[in-house]
């Protein structure tokens, strides 16, 4: 099975996510995936078996519990096939980055307050009456 094919289900790479940030026993990870997709065990443990099969987790055993983890090999295919785009990207969050910096250099300019996080990076300027 082709790596995009893996990653076309929505529940296998919401469990990718979950073992992004730590190793997890497939209990963990059926309980998290039964509540938020509505889906049954035995079709967790099938998602968790074509991960594993595709190269995409790893799992070892520690007693009775299984611990799954990422696998790297095929998401590094993945990023290795995703170098030919990030030019498209990159230029524009280069220019975004550029017109960030113009509004931060414009309040300062103005004197203005320094934008805090969450708040908009201009200042409207306001006549009394």
């Amino acid at each position: 099975m082709h790596a995009f094919d893996v990653l076309g289900a929505p529940v296998r790479r919401r469990i990718l996510e979950l073992l992004a940030d730590r190793e997890q026993t497939a209990g963990e990870v059926s309980g998290v995936i039964q509540e938020e997709f509505g889906i049954s065990q035995p079709a967790v443990s099938h998602h968790l078996r074509v991960l594993r099969e595709a190269g995409f987790t790893t799992v070892s055993a520690e007693g009775t519990r299984r611990l799954y983890a990422v696998g790297s090999p095929p998401l590094e295919e993945i990023d290795i096939w995703l170098e030919h785009f990030r030019r498209f990207w990159n230029q524009r969050l280069d220019a975004l980055g550029t017109e960030l910096a113009r509004g931060r250099r414009g309040i300062r300019n103005r004197g203005g307050p320094k934008p805090t996080e969450g708040s908009p990076s201009h200042t409207e300027d306001r006549e009394e009456t």
